[in-house]
């Protein structure tokens, strides 16, 4: 039941009265916004509907609102004041929440997953780094990030499919080969050099030592081309294991990994490049071909074919972006981070050209994450002297409170991880508090079970009148709502404050109103007001693959 659109469809209803009663002049009417007070004695709700409406109705607001204060007409209003200049501000019976209560108590297991909410078919992609090392700290808050709006966005009634775009192919690559290469010859004592542009990671010393114990010196026979493709193909196929391991591992997992040498294979970037050329979007210029992505808002023009012929990173990623559309998504949604920013303007450029419209690829920008211990940053790993790994973290931390840490900021503001913080088994941690007030609820209705009381699912929820309990029913009512915005913003954080809201009401109500051992109806009525709260923690949670345990 929303009880804000049942307002807004009265308070329209009386306002076009109001025109037709000659009260105030014909006109359009803006969109009815509700919003929660900051202090309770200002009503349950409050709207600048008039104000608003005085604009297009050429009226005084307080006119209007003079109006839809006699006139207002629904079932559940007590009673409406008018604040300042024509502020309206609403007071409720309590029937509007006890019904709210009610349909939440039948949709049970259900409640939080909504209607479909759009036509749209989505393609998010997220983490996509390169198949060569293992993943880092600043791939584990793209990898919570995505796969919780994946989540959100499904709970919120979007078709939307989780794609990770495999870098397989180009320099990166040949790095890699070159890089193993240069270990497994160390390992078997033979002299090198190691690449400039290679990985030093510790991750490659490994997997040289695993293809020296599988193969031992049976490369070295091979010519140091056949040598390297091989190894080539031999490191791409674990790291990409590894990678696939480690997100699984983080509660992170893809409809579709889709590689980036399919579309060399099939020509599709010396497609979309005749493409360009054929249809005046891009020229020759030093042998190269240029795209015009000046006429479209960038800073320069970029190079997609080079003079020696090879298509740059931006070609291939015009023949992907290309791709995505052509299979049928009307939105694309990426998620990079910040040293991708200056990329957007060219990749919406090339979007334009490619006959796409460019406001339907929408993409998301990570700022940086800094870990600190205390007063001290960290930046390398113990063990291998480079970045921290999300292994490491995870190692650390655990998984959920690493995906927690990860969301509850917003992904426009540079994130400070705690490391003492999240691992702390106490309130100040804000995962423990969470999970804590699951962990209660679960060891309430274990205690029931104990006891033999049978629980009705129902009751009379008129007996739920402490405040802490008024409170509680209210945000379980907002739910669906903040679902609906968050899911519109692309704003995870927003479920992660919402369960922790959550949680310090249920802790209030915990300590305050008694749950076993009352009258048996109120007990009943209780007992469904735990039942609906544990409910909703465990369905943020998992939007945010965060579990909830049933014991701390």
């Amino acid at each position: 039941m929303d009880i804000k659109a049942i307002l807004a469809d009265a308070m329209v209803a009386t306002a076009k009265q109001a025109i037709a009663d000659g009260v105030v002049r014909e006109g359009a009417l803006p969109e009815v916004l509700l919003e929660v007070p900051p202090k309770k004695e200002f009503g349950d709700f409050a709207s600048n509907f008039a104000m608003q409406s005085a604009r297009t109705l050429r009226c005084n607001p307080r006119i209007l609102a003079t109006y839809i204060q006699e006139h207002l007409s629904c079932p559940y209003v007590e009673k409406v004041d008018i604040a300042g200049p024509g502020f309206l501000n609403f007071h409720l019976k309590p029937d509007w929440m006890y019904d709210m209560f009610s349909h939440i108590v039948e949709a049970g297991e259900t409640y939080g997953n909504l209607p479909k909410a759009s036509q749209e078919k989505i393609q998010l992609e997220f983490v996509s780094a390169n198949p060569t090392g293992p993943l880092h700290v600043g791939h584990g808050r793209g990898a919570a990030v995505g796969s919780a709006l994946a989540n959100l966005l499904k709970a919120a009634g979007y078709d939307v499919e989780r794609e990770y775009y495999i870098n397989d192919a180009g320099n990166q690559m040949n790095n890699l080969a070159k890089s193993v290469n240069a270990r497994y010859l160390e390992l078997l004592g033979q002299p090198c050099e190691f690449p400039e542009d290679g990985y030093h990671g510790q991750d490659i010393v490994e997997t040289a030592q695993r293809i020296a114990r599988k193969y031992g010196d049976k490369f070295l026979a091979m010519d140091e081309a056949g040598r390297l493709e091989t190894f080539k193909e031999l490191a791409y196929k674990e790291k990409l294991e590894a990678l696939k391991e480690d997100l699984a591992r983080f509660n992170v997992h893809f409809d579709v990994w889709f590689s980036e040498k399919t579309l060399h294979e099939a020509g599709k970037i010396r497609e979309a490049a005749a493409f360009l050329q054929e249809h005046g979007y891009a020229y020759e210029q030093g042998g190269a071909l240029w795209l015009k992505s000046t006429a479209f808002g960038d800073d320069k023009d970029r190079v997609i074919i080079r003079d020696n012929g090879v298509p740059t990173y931006f070609a291939a990623d015009i023949a992907y972006h290309t791709n995505k559309f052509q299979r049928g998504f009307d939105r694309v949604i990426n998620l990079w981070g910040a040293d991708h920013h200056g990329y957007i303007a060219r990749m919406k450029a090339a979007m334009q050209c490619m006959g796409f419209a460019p406001e339907k690829l929408e993409i998301l920008v990570l700022q940086m994450v800094r870990l600190v211990r205390g007063d001290q940053e960290i930046k390398l790993s113990k063990r291998t002297g480079q970045t921290v790994t999300l292994n490491e973290l995870i190692d650390e931390v655990g998984t959920d409170a690493a995906r927690y840490f990860f969301v509850m900021r917003s992904i426009d503001s540079q994130l400070d991880f705690d490391l003492d913080l999240a691992k702390k088994k106490s309130n100040d941690n804000p995962v423990f508090y969470v999970q804590y007030a699951h962990a209660r609820i679960c060891s309430i209705l274990r205690q029931v079970e104990e006891e033999g009381i049978a629980v009705a699912g129902k009751g009379n929820y008129r007996l739920l009148t402490h405040p802490a309990e008024v409170d509680l029913i209210k945000k379980l009512g907002e739910y669906p709502e903040l679902l609906a915005t968050a899911a519109r913003e692309r704003a995870v954080q927003q479920v992660a404050h919402y369960v922790y809201d959550l949680a310090g009401l249920f802790h209030t109500a915990y300590n305050q109103c008694r749950i076993l051992g009352v009258d048996s109806d109120l007990q009943q009525a209780r007992l469904a007001l735990v039942l609906a709260v544990g409910h909703v923690i465990r369905h943020a949670l998992g939007i945010l693959g965060v579990s909830a345990p049933d014991k701390m």
